[in-house]
């Protein structure tokens, strides 16, 4: 199965962009966020410092899945 070549390029600036969106209206700002920072945030409010690990996963995360607020 091909994959869709704009879905997993760079964009502007070396960002990757994710692969996969979810539109969450009325809970997400502007700006898009990823899966792994939203776990990272929560794993933080439960008082669980992150490691070198988590960091990694933070990023792969990201770019696999990303959360938005409105439709562009």
């Amino acid at each position: 199965m091909a994959e869709n070549p704009e879905s997993s390029q760079t964009k502007g600036r070396g960002e990757l962009r994710p692969r996969h969106s979810v539109r969450l209206p009325g809970f997400i700002a502007d700006q898009p966020v990823g899966l792994g920072d939203a776990i990272k945030r929560a794993i933080s409010l439960a008082g669980i410092q992150p490691c070198a690990g988590c960091v990694q996963r933070a990023h792969r995360l990201n770019s696999w899945l990303a959360f938005t607020g409105r439709q562009r």
